[in-house]
């Protein structure tokens, strides 16, 4: 079972603003052999006919690229938990082929899992939902996004286009928020390792889970605020005082300039960042008039062969199930 962590943690997890004043080794530039072996794995998709989602890792080969993945992925479970490639050219190929390698990319980090209970794999971060609907998910809006955890291992968004002003990605360590609790709150500690009913969209029912558990050497988290809410709702379980005053705290350590650490995703850059210990947002945003012009990311949610065990009350949640083929 998970215990509560009473100390420092001081692993590369535990990063803050300042730790990247001069250091942007969290950008990995793809190279020209990269680019050369992404088009390569392309065309031969088309010389088999095979086209997404319907090919495997092994249809895709990426040469070099493979072992930078592959030191990407430990990165995300054993380092910082977050890092952007760098210089997808994609303004030189169609939708669809952008669609399949970055489906190709992410075979190579870990598997695609369903986002939806439609099961689409692929997700378009767009501002195409009406935010006056109950029903409509956030990250359809130009509204600012609130700090959160998605249901996977990894999350990974590719930069299609920009906005025209606004909708910059920010990331926060999870550790570091915990070292502020642990160090000025500990009193709070032990509300945030008891069980909370959490009602994740498209769910019937709200899932039980605590919003930090330390588990083999590793904390993790799920947070949304939202979702937290709505669960007690749901369930006729109105949070108490002291519960508010749990989750203001987090929101307030969230809100700390020192902490985060804020970029613009320029076109062709993927960011991928560790669900249990990296929490994402996105501040609001002006749109292009132009439907063509509008700002469009592209989400991956990977579950991860090197992901870290769970404890048994931190229920893990890798997307929706898949709906079954027709025979």
């Amino acid at each position: 079972m998970s215990i509560i962590l009473t100390d420092k943690i001081t692993s590369p997890a535990a990063w803050v603003a300042r730790d990247f004043d001069r250091d942007d080794s969290w950008i990995h530039p793809l190279s020209t052999a990269h680019i050369d072996a992404i088009d390569a794995a392309l065309a031969g998709l088309k010389t088999k006919g095979l086209s997404f989602p319907n090919f495997t890792r092994a249809d895709f080969p990426l040469g070099d690229l493979e072992a930078e993945l592959a030191r990407c992925a430990d990165e995300l479970e054993n380092g910082r938990g977050f890092l952007v490639l760098r210089g997808l050219p994609v303004e030189k190929y169609t939708d669809a082929e952008i669609d399949t390698l970055y489906f190709g990319i992410g075979l190579h980090l870990g598997e695609p899992v369903g986002q939806n209970p439609r099961g689409d794999l692929i997700g378009k971060v767009m501002a195409v939902g009406d935010a006056g609907k109950k029903d409509t998910r956030v990250y359809e809006t130009n509204l600012y996004l609130p700090y959160h955890s998605d249901p996977s291992d990894v999350v990974g968004l590719l930069s299609v286009r920009k906005a025209r002003e606004g909708g910059l990605s920010s990331l926060i360590s999870v550790a570091s928020i915990y070292n502020v609790i642990q160090e000025e709150h500990r009193e709070f500690l032990g509300l945030y390792y008891r069980p909370w009913y959490f009602s994740h969209l498209c769910e019937d029912t709200p899932s039980l889970s605590p919003i930090f558990s330390f588990y083999e050497g590793k904390l993790s988290c799920r947070y949304l605020r939202q979702y937290l809410e709505l669960g007690h709702e749901i369930m006729k379980q109105p949070l108490s005082k002291v519960e508010v005053e749990a989750l203001d705290l987090f929101d307030a350590i969230i809100g700390t300039d020192a902490l985060r650490l804020d970029m613009m995703l320029e076109p062709g850059d993927l960011q991928f960042a560790n669900n249990y210990a990296v929490l994402h947002s996105r501040n609001a945003f002006l749109d292009h008039d132009e439907p063509e012009k509008m700002r469009k990311l592209l989400r991956l949610w990977l579950k991860m062969p090197n992901a870290r065990q769970l404890a048994p009350e931190f229920p893990g949640r890798n997307g929706f199930p898949l709906p079954e083929k027709a025979a």
